[in-house]
């Protein structure tokens, strides 16, 4: 499954045409930070649902780990059944064991996802504070302007009324006359002048011409002083309304619109790289309890392997070996000797001899009669099998190979088809003690070339260190990650070209037989996606922990299916 393993889907482009519009809204700034509200809340809950999912998870894979453990060192202190039903057993508990790790991993990204969107909402809303509280300022500015130019304006429009009441008391003009001038001008030009001439008749009263001048000098002045200053406000307040409305207001827009994204698309990211994971841990669990190529060490596989019938045989023998110096506790099997008239003491029975000669005939001839000439090829290092038969490709490899070309190679299903278990089982006990001695051509097995691919798969799954080898499992997987496709082969072959000797020599053999067995593909359905499939994981082998004890990881299927593709039609 976390946490790269990770899919992009999401492309965090800023829309133009959206900022455009909310820069005509009179709203906008409120509008953006009640939406940001509601994605922080959506992101809250999608992290309280991540730590809890985490924590679920956790416990599960704990008490499947617990009780998996548990389990099996309770029955190998036991009396229990041994022979091949304790292997199965074993390794049962090994697969419950492999799926509790998979739940482990999975709890443990989703509690770093859930601390990635706790710590985006966290930065999310310090950017949305920090952004309201500039918007605040500026706002509050142009406010705190336009209420000193309306001051300016209205200490203008006083002394202008001051200055004309008094040009009218020293022309001499009369109320009424005042009233009917103020009439031209309009009703409230009439009321605010006649208002000052009505009171400016009052104060002037008795003043002589010389001290009505200096008067109309001072008004003069404070009018001109008034004047400069309204026109200096209203230039300064349009020059801030201007920068406010084309400059500060679109990039505090476009600010609040980032923060809205940035936590909308994180959102949707990690959900949607929940589902990948959650997606993908189901299908491990899957691998894991039926194999891809379906001839795997799977649960239900495993549970088949039980053999009850040698198991009995062989606990039969061993319970008579082990009791056979003991004095018998039940009946005796042999009478008193027999008198002159019928003595049969000191004879042996025929069934006895016939038994004992039938016994030394098994141990010389071997298994159906195949001698065992020590040169086996199952589970045997590569390059010790290729130096001790001095060939360039294994020779099991060639015979098989050979065979499902001749007798199989437009059977539907080859390779992904198993044979019978017990066919199986004999033909590669068969191989690993006689090789030679074999005859894939014969009508046993060329009419039954599902049992010869199923060998052939079990000998590469049985190599010590698989044909790919661990050493070289995280290059070929990071190589399988880069998205260009021209740099992804490049870095593969640079990968096979690492590989030892006897590895690459039977891997371009080996390939060559897979391209030959996909140009059949159209009778034997087996696409390069199928071969890539079934041999995948097979080449790779089961990935080593960082203790470095095998099949405790979980496999990369996906990264090693396409390292597999390419390589079938690869040129060395």
């Amino acid at each position: 499954m976390e946490d790269d393993d990770t899919p992009v889907l999401l492309q965090p482009n800023f829309d133009e045409d959206i900022l455009r519009a909310l820069c005509e809204l009179d709203c906008a700034v409120p509008l953006l930070l009640d939406r940001i509200k509601q994605s922080t809340v959506s992101c809250r809950e999608a992290s309280s649902f991540f730590k809890k999912r985490a924590a679920v998870e956790d416990e599960y894979g704990r008490n499947l780990q617990k009780v998996a453990r548990a389990t099996s060192e309770t029955y190998s202190m036991n009396d229990g059944k041994a022979g091949s039903f304790v292997s199965a057993w074993q390794s049962s508990m090994r697969v419950h064991e492999m799926m509790a790790e998979n739940r482990l991993r999975f709890a443990q990204r989703l509690n770093e996802m859930s601390d990635e969107l706790s710590t985006l909402v966290k930065e999310v809303d310090k950017n949305r504070k920090q952004t309201k509280e500039l918007a605040t300022r500026y706002e509050r500015a142009l406010q705190d302007s336009e209420s000193v130019t309306e001051k300016f304006k209205t200490r203008l429009e006083l002394a202008s009324e001051e200055l004309e009441r008094v040009l009218l008391h020293k022309e001499g003009e009369s109320f009424k006359d005042t009233a009917v001038h103020q009439n031209r001008s309009g009703p409230s030009g009439k009321r605010a002048i006649g208002k000052a001439v009505a009171k400016g008749g009052l104060l002037l009263k008795g003043k002589n011409p010389g001290n009505i001048q200096r008067q109309e000098g001072d008004i003069r002045a404070r009018v001109s002083t008034a004047s400069d200053q309204y026109k200096k406000a209203v230039t300064d307040t349009q020059t801030m309304r201007q920068e406010y409305f084309n400059f500060q207001l679109p990039r505090i827009l476009r600010t609040l619109k980032e923060c809205a994204d940035e936590i909308d698309l994180g959102t949707q990211y990690h959900l949607t790289r929940y589902a990948f994971l959650y997606e993908s841990i189901v299908l491990s669990d899957g691998q894991i309890l039926i194999p891809p190529d379906g001839d795997g060490s799977g649960l239900k596989i495993t549970i088949e392997s039980i053999d009850n019938r040698s198991d009995f045989k062989t606990y039969m023998q061993n319970y008579v070996y082990a009791r056979g110096s003991a004095a018998p506790k039940g009946p005796r099997r042999e009478g008193p000797p027999e008198d002159e008239h019928g003595s049969t003491t000191g004879t042996t029975s025929p069934s006895s001899t016939t038994h004992h000669h039938s016994s030394q005939s098994i141990t010389h001839a071997g298994l159906n009669g195949i001698v065992d000439k020590g040169r086996p090829t199952f589970g045997v290092e590569l390059a010790e099998q290729m130096a001790r038969d001095k060939v360039e490709v294994p020779l099991l490899m060639v015979k098989c190979c050979e065979a499902i070309e001749k007798h199989g190679i437009e059977s539907q299903g080859i390779y992904r088809v198993s044979g019978m278990k017990s066919k199986v089982a004999g033909l590669k006990a068969r191989l690993d003690k006689d090789l030679e001695s074999v005859d894939l051509d014969a009508a046993e097995w060329s009419n039954d070339i599902s049992s010869v691919s199923s060998v052939m798969k079990m000998w590469l799954r049985e190599l010590p260190n698989p044909l790919l080898t661990y050493a070289l499992y995280e290059g070929f997987i990071e190589a399988a990650k880069i998205e260009n496709d021209r740099l992804r082969h490049i870095r593969l072959h640079e990968r096979v070209n690492e590989l030892p000797d006897p590895n690459y020599s039977t891997l371009k053999y080996f390939l060559g037989h897979l391209h030959r067995i996909n140009q059949h593909s159209s009778d034997n359905q087996m696409s390069m996606q199928n071969l890539a499939i079934v041999f995948g994981p097979t080449l790779f082998g089961q990935p080593l922990a960082a203790d470095g004890v095998n099949g405790t990881a979980m496999p990369d299927t996906f990264h090693q299916n396409l390292v597999c593709s390419p390589l079938y039609f690869s040129s060395f």
